[in-house]
């Protein structure tokens, strides 16, 4: 591997899937702002849309996810100026 192009400053930091509320601890360089405490112990938290416990890929089930909400905000984020 090629040196000086990974992050050196990794530290462990929560991710809460916001769809089903499951949290689990890893690993990450992703910045936060925001705590939370995990099993005691105050980490950083990176709140997720979907993640391995809610998509329907692993979990088998057809979960309905509010994309036209975000189609919408794409929309109205992008829209052209006249």
């Amino acid at each position: 591997m090629k040196k000086g192009i990974h992050p050196e400053k990794y530290r462990f930091v929560v991710f809460k899937d916001m769809s089903n509320g499951t949290e689990f601890l890893s690993r990450s360089t992703a910045s936060s702002s925001e705590t939370t405490t995990f099993e005691g112990v105050e980490y950083p938290i990176i709140k997720l849309e979907i993640s391995n416990t809610s998509h329907p890929f692993y979990t088998g089930k057809n979960v309905l996810v509010d994309t036209a909400g975000r189609i919408d905000k794409f929309k109205k984020r992008y829209a052209q100026k006249k």
